[in-house]
């Protein structure tokens, strides 16, 4: 079953390559969404996938980038949002 959650990971993900290496693993696993930086220093994602896709992605996202370090990654469920791709805000 497809779904859109909302992820908010916070830590040390800003100026570390961390939406970069985000859109490689969302095209990786079929993921669409986008990414983006706010103004918080956290890192916004809205992701469109299965059950099993996105639960793998929010896996990675407590890993991010190599030079990033996460402390926390909150989901959660939306409504239904139809994106083509995954992009860089």
């Amino acid at each position: 079953m497809t779904k859109t959650i909302s992820i908010a990971v916070t830590g040390k993900v800003q100026g570390v390559w961390f939406r970069k290496y985000t859109q490689e693993k969302a095209k990786q696993l079929a993921i669409n969404g986008f990414v983006k930086n706010i103004p918080s220093g956290s890192v916004y994602i809205i992701a469109t996938g299965t059950d099993e896709q996105l639960q793998e992605f929010i896996n990675w996202c407590w890993q991010g980038s190599p030079k990033s370090k996460v402390t926390s990654v909150q989901e959660q469920e939306l409504a239904i949002q139809q994106f083509k791709g995954f992009r860089i805000l």
